[in-house]
């Protein structure tokens, strides 16, 4: 009986202890995600992501390489098939070809897309015209637009 006192003692002790942390649905594992952009030419997207790391991983990344790094990112994106023409500790240039859809005459369709993680700014840029969102996972309704002659 002693020692079932005590076990629940040390478990009440251990909750108290642990403070109670807030979800945070901006962070895939080691990755903090601050913004995105993403340009619409044609039926490509250019895709600027910036983000942050958690400290100890930082060494962890240059030590090990940035592979991980590139997986996550491609992950939370949710555009697998994206090249990733650079990537740093703070931000990535990704390209996706063939994600809008092309109705000739220049015309292009971005269809909506969904983010494994909430996107704190996302900025989508057309020949046309810019929209900005906040706190979004995915885009909604998707966007035309015109190609530049």
């Amino acid at each position: 009986m002693r020692g079932a006192a005590l076990a629940v003692a040390i478990g009440c002790l251990l909750v108290c202890a642990i403070p109670a942390t807030a979800v945070n649905e901006e962070k895939y594992g080691y990755i903090t995600i601050q913004n995105v952009d993403i340009t619409l030419e044609k039926n490509q997207a250019r895709i600027d992501i910036q983000y942050s790391l958690d400290e100890p991983t930082r060494l962890i990344v240059l030590l090990l390489g940035k592979q991980d790094l590139k997986n996550r990112l491609l992950h939370v994106l949710n555009y697998e098939d994206a090249e990733v023409l650079q990537i740093e500790m703070n931000r990535a240039n990704l390209v996706v070809k063939d994600v809008s859809y092309n109705y000739g005459r220049g015309i292009y369709w971005f269809p909506s897309h969904q983010f494994n993680v909430v996107i704190p700014f996302l900025r989508i840029t057309t020949p046309q015209t810019s929209r900005e969102y906040h706190s979004i996972n995915f885009i909604p309704n998707g966007i035309g637009y015109f190609d530049n002659p």
